[in-house]
């Protein structure tokens, strides 16, 4: 008995069909993966109560851009590494520029275009000097004296009058930054743990894509 075997077909038209089927079946798996992978880390950061701003910062691209490709990659990244990298592992924050690291009350506002108060920043806007508190065992202050009590929608405090410092009515002390050696930052992030979930699913999203 003989057997007999034999192509049926154009044999390169065939080939270019499953290189075809191969390229879209990998970029489509590797899209998928790399937008569930940001999502999944954008979620992560608003349950750990970071905020919407912070999670958004997480952003997908997908390589060679606006073609298929077998060797399609995909790149999530943030755009705030660094806040993103000491909440991921664990840091302690110190100050770059002395001994305490000066944490803003809400008094204190923020600056022009939402930029974050420091202390240098306040007595620039307000014309004054805070003053430094010292306490042993407990957070140290920098309180602002002789503020009086904003009314109406603006609320908040501000620099009292000349008739108020002089009667001295309505004025009042108000910590405006509370100053710590260092802060500690606990994980509340596990990156690495999410993107190797993605990475283990990505043969089985390329067998879902393949084009049969």
């Amino acid at each position: 008995m003989k057997l007999a075997a034999a192509i049926s077909g154009d044999l390169r038209k065939i080939m270019a069909e499953e290189i075809k089927a191969a390229e879209d079946a990998v970029t489509a798996a590797m899209r998928q993966a790399a937008d569930g992978l940001k999502a999944d880390l954008r979620r992560q950061v608003t349950e750990a109560g970071m905020g919407q701003r912070l999670a958004n910062t997480w952003r997908a691209e997908l390589y060679p851009k606006g073609r298929n490709s077998i060797k399609a990659a995909g790149f999530v990244f943030t755009r705030a590494p660094t806040i993103i990298r000491a909440f991921d592992q664990g840091a302690v924050i110190k100050s770059k520029h002395g001994f305490w690291l000066a944490i803003p009350t809400p008094a204190a506002g923020t600056g022009a275009r939402g930029k974050r108060m420091t202390p240098g920043l306040w007595e620039q806007m307000h014309g004054s000097r805070l003053r430094f508190i010292y306490r042993r065992g407990a957070p140290s202050l920098l309180v602002a004296e002789n503020m009086r009590v904003r009314t109406g929608k603006r609320g908040g405090f501000a620099k009292g009058s000349a008739s108020a410092l002089r009667s001295g009515r309505g004025m009042t002390s108000v910590v405006m930054f509370i100053l710590v050696p260092q802060v500690s930052l606990r994980k509340r992030l596990d990156v690495d743990g999410v993107a190797e979930r993605w990475a283990s699913a990505l043969p089985e999203l390329i067998v879902r894509n393949w084009r049969n």
